[in-house]
């Protein structure tokens, strides 16, 4: 009665459905080893109940389940596992050995299996639960393990899942090691609030706040993000429904809604929503991996979830507000008693020579002029040093040619036929698609060394992509090094990009879109593809100009460009307008 579909997609899938199987085994310990990103090995080992003899071999054919008892349990469903597929299609692609042992029993049971096959049953010792290694994933069909991504990539995809199950758990241990290092170790927590800080961090807990809600088609209960700490980022954005991670776009866009004109457009807020509903009305079984489902009441469950999320952020000020009640809150300073007794009985009085001509040439020779002047701290003498002025501005000359510079945005300057406007914007973006280009084709860059390091958190993900990306991000001149398991110091960046603290965090939230894209195309369009977008990140943080020589110097770059015209998106940079146009407007 279930048109099931394949549920090994990579090593990530296996992590999902063996730790799934666990917790509805009843486990209160997971323990998830994986070896080389799961290409070698993943090994799920649960203290649940176990299996018989029987179903230790049985639990490998297709469809085979002890979660359901007849076709109406499909409509009750409050396990993650029911199908029956889960080990039947692992044991297609990889070589599986399984132990387990019940309580009752006296010894346990070791089944292998490869290529779907039985290689051998016999009996053994060992504790009371389950031990599954899946070794040499795709073995038997090289072009599926050929098309898996970097390790890295496997292994951020791996702590997603891992991360997915242990949000709806919290009494339960988990523990999840890569390459004999333990990557989360994670106790039974008490809420909630303290898995997630477990498992993300205590400052992801420190910008979120309490949701509830209860209608008569759902209970809804957990935390979502303050507006402040919205990302351009998707990350820990978390849906669960009776005790199961799934995906909605429909219950997301419920979610931005309520962040109306609170967060910048583009930016995506954190949120731990999850839902009880009565299992009759939610169906499991829509998609291979029951990532996404189907509500019956999908419209009023929307109109919940806005409605709670609208009332949590109203409820906990998140606009900010003065405390008038709270005594201790002092916002206008407190005059002490003494203040009086210090401050000046006159007003500082200064000579000022009405005749003096600063642009007067008075030679090379520095002429002092000292003056005494009384205030209430007594008498004090002021020293004029009056210094060559007309030597002072011939150094500091501004170019030949005329240069306005129009609210920071255009740049206006003569050209040998009218009128040249230059958009500033896109005049840096053009100059950092140049410079980018050449970095990644020519291995040329040059960094500017950060006055104070910036560390950033940016989650176990965000570290493993920066680690992936390292020699890309170098070759482009960004000194970004690892910091902890979960952090990393923005020591440098390339000229044109800011590193001050605030702007750091912005940069790097920036970098983590840019790299979480799939970068795989043909050579040499790959680097035009990230050079553009780099460009655009640094044109759109970058500096404003601050004067004219300032916006000398850009024009000159970009008139050195093989196409100061255009940006590499084909956006014009710059517009000549001729002199008897000009001549026409007046």
């Amino acid at each position: 009665m279930i048109a099931a579909g394949e549920v090994v997609q990579r090593p990530a899938s296996v992590v999902k459905e063996l730790m799934e199987n666990a917790v509805d085994a009843g486990a209160t310990d997971v323990k998830v080893v994986v070896t080389d990103a799961g290409r070698t090995l993943i090994q799920v080992i649960d203290n649940g109940s176990g299996m018989t003899p029987d179903d230790a071999v049985l639990c490998f054919e297709r469809h085979a389940t002890s979660k359901l008892s007849s076709a109406e349990d499909l409509h009750h469903i409050l396990t993650f596992g029911f199908r029956g597929e889960a080990l039947a299609s692992i044991a297609a692609v990889a070589e599986v050995t399984l132990r387990t042992r019940m309580a009752s029993e006296e010894a346990g049971v070791e089944v292998s299996m490869a290529a779907s096959e039985n290689k051998g049953t016999r009996e053994v010792s060992c504790p009371v639960g389950t031990n599954i290694a899946v070794r040499n994933l795709f073995y038997n069909i090289p072009a599926r393990r050929k098309f898996l991504k970097s390790d890295n990539v496997e292994l951020r995809h791996i702590i997603e899942e891992f991360q997915r199950v242990a949000l709806t758990r919290p009494d339960i241990a988990f523990t999840l090691t890569h390459n004999g290092r333990d990557i989360h170790v994670v106790k039974p927590a008490p809420s909630y609030k303290f898995r997630i800080q477990d498992l993300l961090g205590a400052a992801v807990v420190g910008d979120i706040v309490d949701i509830e809600a209860s209608t008569t088609i759902a209970a809804l209960r957990g935390y979502v993000g303050k507006p402040e700490s919205a990302r351009k980022t998707l990350g820990n954005q978390f849906f669960f429904v009776n005790g199961r991670y799934f995906r909605s776009p429909y219950l997301h866009k419920a979610v931005m809604k309520a962040y109306e004109n609170l967060i910048p457009e583009g930016s995506t807020p954190s949120y731990f929503i999850y839902l009880e509903v009565d299992p009759a009305t939610v169906d499991v079984n829509i998609h291979p991996t029951k990532a996404e489902i189907k509500f019956e009441e999908d419209q009023l469950l929307f109109q919940t979830v806005f409605a709670a999320v609208k009332e949590a952020m109203g409820r906990s000020s998140v606009a900010g507000a003065i405390d008038f009640d709270n005594p201790e809150a002092r916002d206008i300073p407190v005059v002490g008693p003494s203040f009086q007794e210090y401050r000046p009985s006159s007003t500082p009085t200064v000579g000022v020579d009405w005749n003096f001509n600063p642009f007067e040439d008075l030679g090379p020779a520095a002429v002092d002029k000292a003056e005494k002047y009384t205030d209430g701290y007594g008498t004090r003498e002021h020293v004029d040093r009056s210094q060559n002025y007309g030597a002072l501005f011939e150094d500091r000359t501004l170019p030949t040619s005329q240069i306005l510079v129009v609210q920071g945005r255009f740049i206006l300057t003569q050209s040998a036929s009218g009128l040249m406007i230059v958009h500033v914007r896109r005049a840096q973006e053009r100059i950092l698609y140049d410079r980018f280009l050449k970095a990644l084709t020519a291995n040329a860059h040059v960094t500017q060394t950060a006055l104070f390091p910036v560390q950033v958190t940016v989650g176990l993900e965000g570290r493993l992509t920066f680690d992936e990306h390292g020699e890309l991000l170098r070759r482009l001149g960004f000194d970004i090094a690892p910091f902890g398991p979960d952090t990393v110091v923005v020591n440098g960046v390339p000229e044109g990009y800011s590193a001050e603290p605030g702007k750091a965090e912005t940069l790097v939230q920036d970098l983590l879109l840019i790299l979480s894209d799939d970068q795989a195309a043909l050579p040499g369009v790959m680097e035009q593809q990230l050079a553009q977008k780099f460009a655009m990140l640094g044109a759109a943080g970058g500096t404003r100009l601050g004067s004219p020589l300032e916006a000398q110097r850009l024009v000159d770059t970009l008139l050195q460009s093989e196409n100061p015209e255009f940006t590499a998106s084909g956006r014009r940079i710059l517009s000549i307008v001729p002199a008897d146009e000009l001549e026409k407007r007046f």
